[in-house]
């Protein structure tokens, strides 16, 4: 790739915010490089009121490898790794962080960390060529890690049973699983994630953004709370002119008008 060729490609058009790992030569692995561009591009689409879905791509013949093992093993200290293992946690945090939803746009391989941004994306889809795996365990490393996101899309054991055996699942498993939410032919994959970029961006663009900060938090309490919080953010959302136009334009029969988001 050219030296003057970004890490991470920003396509925005129509509300709808492309980014795509742009280290095709190395499966877009996530050097620290690329971990920085992403955690960019990702913290300048959070900010962008226009922002209505992204979509999160690799170029080239992967999605992503994972991990740069090369430029790791180039410095073997542990306050290295520490930096680098929360640099990353970081990141895949910072697509929860962005308000509007991220669906992973997934072909060719998603291994270990690139298995982990699947799992840590909103909304997956995938080519039915696609394989995952966190196969860091295949050389010693258990992908831990990765283990965080993983664990919370997929069941414990099934989690559990990739990480400790560095299996390939393929992508129809994948949906099965609820890894990716469908696995479509990989000449559809395009217009499959078009079409539900389309759908999204349709919707209320403050009850999209309503419903992603709650969806995530409630998960994370007990039933009592997350009923507590839901409520409140619905009641919230109930004083918004979008929740007023979207409730008027059903009972009288016409398409609603939703009101432009300001900064």
């Amino acid at each position: 790739m050219p030296p003057d060729q970004p890490l991470v490609l920003r396509d925005a058009r129509d509300g709808v915010v492309t980014l795509t790992l742009n280290r095709p030569a190395r499966f877009n692995a996530l050097s620290e490089a690329m971990l920085d561009a992403l955690g960019a591009a990702l913290a300048d689409t959070a900010a962008d009121a226009d922002a209505r879905c992204v979509v999160l791509a690799g170029a080239g013949k992967a999605f992503c490898a994972g991990h740069d093992l090369r430029e790791m093993r180039g410095q073997p200290r542990l306050d290295y790794y520490r930096e680098l293992f929360a640099r990353c946690s970081t990141v895949m945090q910072a697509i929860r962080a962005v308000p509007v939803p991220v669906i992973a746009r997934v072909h060719g391989v998603a291994t270990a960390a690139g298995c982990q941004l699947v799992a840590a994306c909103d909304l997956a889809i995938a080519g039915e060529s696609a394989r995952f795996a966190v196969s860091g365990i295949n050389v010693g490393l258990f992908c831990a890690t990765p283990s965080v996101a993983l664990s919370r899309a997929v069941s414990a054991k099934r989690a559990f049973d990739m990480l400790v055996t560095g299996r390939f699942i393929d992508a129809r498993t994948a949906a099965e699983w609820s890894l990716v939410n469908e696995a479509v032919p990989d000449d559809q994959l395009d217009a499959a994630v078009a079409d539900k970029a389309a759908v999204i961006r349709a919707k209320s663009p403050a009850a999209i953004r309503h419903g992603k900060a709650l969806f995530h938090r409630q998960r994370e309490l007990n039933l009592a709370d997350a009923y507590a919080l839901a409520g409140e953010v619905m009641a919230q959302n109930m004083m918004e002119a979008d929740a007023c136009e979207g409730i008027d334009a059903f009972l009288e029969k016409r398409p609603p008008a939703w009101a432009k988001r300001e900064g």
